[in-house]
């Protein structure tokens, strides 16, 4: 056991935890469950705000030997909660299968993705969560408990929170592998992109817009497509085809990216950075708010207000599409939704800005994602989730003395005031 686990991805969280432990069996994880006064799991460290941080125990599973177990007969597969999405696709494809969908980056474990709502893009692509259909978790009892589809408990228990236990496997439906070809739009009107948001993000399988909110008002379109979709033309929407790489933030060198043109394995083109790469050093803030589809090319229009404030703290802005799921605390339960992404400049003054953008994104409906920074009234923020009282519920009987709990959940489900940060 290693005395500290340092700090997050980004290098904005140091953690206060006593100690990160990394157990090599499930006797040794429910021994370490058990005998901690508090828990917490901790993936890849990719979360931006406290969700991860307690003062008692961090466990990473990453040790734990589990296998990748797949049913070809009814297309699910069981895989390790700590795996990182990029080496799990790798695996699948060697044996003809693939997930739906990735998110940006493929660096980012299983559990700890679906755990907070991560999502990737699509107007026909549910969120990561959404394919989850069975979950182990240790509970705080040192229980493993194995929840299925038939339990109406699993969908609440997805997007956790990490608030009800330690994830050790997650099982997930696949699809025989896919091939997907990448293009790059420069130039585009952000002004077009809004007045034919759904011809736009239709368009393809994945789409997603780019822009830094610069007052000329030009974007950049990613436009992933199968065999069986038909790409764009040369030109659209004012804008033309890249004539090579692209990086999303301007000015970046583009090698760390997925490759344009050619078709490849869905794995190699969804996301925009590759596996092998580290995209970028860490030092950057990340926000994002999921808001009602029907919502969003107004809420988009009247963020330009917001812009000269967001524009000089701003690496880029993303915007995608994604259809609803059914997760308790997903960002996207029970509509199809619209995610809009800030990668921020690590500068205070970022936080000033996050209440301006709650008020405007969250007063209309929009739920932060739950593992980048946010700044949001605690009640507010639960009325935005129909089945937050039964996600409440679900922690107290799983965990009744509070082992998994930390500050950020407990402002959540306790508290009052402002959360996010």
């Amino acid at each position: 056991m290693s005395n500290s686990a340092g700090v997050n991805w980004a290098g904005n969280v140091t953690y206060q935890s006593s100690g990160l432990a990394e157990p090599t069996s499930l006797d040794e994880l429910r021994n370490l469950i058990t005998s901690a006064s508090t828990v917490r799991a901790l993936g890849t460290r990719h979360c931006f705000n406290h969700l991860a941080d307690t003062a008692g125990l961090q466990i990473s599973t990453h040790r734990l030997p589990i296998p990748v177990e797949i049913d070809a007969d009814t297309c699910r597969a069981w895989v390790p909660a700590a795996m990182r999405y990029g080496d799990l696709a790798v695996i699948l494809e060697k044996q003809g299968w693939a997930l739906h969908n990735y998110a940006s980056l493929p660096h980012i474990s299983v559990a700890g993705a679906i755990a907070t709502g991560t999502h990737g893009s699509g107007d026909r692509n549910g969120t990561l969560a959404s394919v989850v259909t069975g979950l182990e978790i240790v509970t705080a009892q040192g229980d493993v408990i194995t929840l299925d589809e038939q339990d109406p408990r699993l969908s609440g228990a997805v997007v956790s929170l990490g608030a009800l236990g330690v994830i050790t496997r997650v099982q997930l439906t696949i699809e025989p592998s896919f091939v997907i070809t990448q293009q790059v739009f420069d130039g585009v009107s952000r002004d077009q992109v809004r007045e034919s948001f759904d011809a736009v993000f239709s368009a393809a399988y994945s789409v997603s817009c780019f822009t830094t909110w610069a007052p000329d008002g030009v974007a950049q379109l990613w436009v992933k497509g199968r065999e069986t979709d038909v790409m764009p033309s040369s030109t659209w929407l004012g804008g033309h085809l890249a004539d090579g790489k692209r990086h999303p933030v301007p000015g970046c060198d583009p090698i760390h990216c997925t490759e344009q043109g050619d078709f490849g394995a869905s794995f190699d083109r969804l996301p925009h950075f590759k596996l092998e790469f580290t995209p970028s050093s860490g030092e950057e803030f990340q926000t994002e708010y999921l808001v009602p589809r029907t919502e969003a090319p107004r809420l988009l229009s009247e963020l330009e207000v917001l812009a000269p404030r967001i524009h000089p703290l701003l690496m880029v802005s993303e915007w995608r599409t994604m259809r609803a799921d059914e997760q308790w605390l997903s960002p996207a339960q029970g509509r199809d939704t619209v995610g809009i992404h800030f990668t921020w400049k690590p500068e205070p003054a970022v936080f000033e800005v996050l209440p301006a953008i709650d008020e405007l994104l969250g007063g209309s409906g929009g739920r932060p994602h739950w593992g980048k920074l946010f700044d949001a009234d605690v009640e507010a923020l639960r009325s935005r989730y129909p089945r937050f009282n039964d996600f409440a519920e679900l922690v107290t009987q799983w965990d009744p003395t509070g082992k998994f709990a930390n500050d950020m959940t407990n402002t959540l489900l306790n508290g009052a005031g402002r959360i996010g940060q």
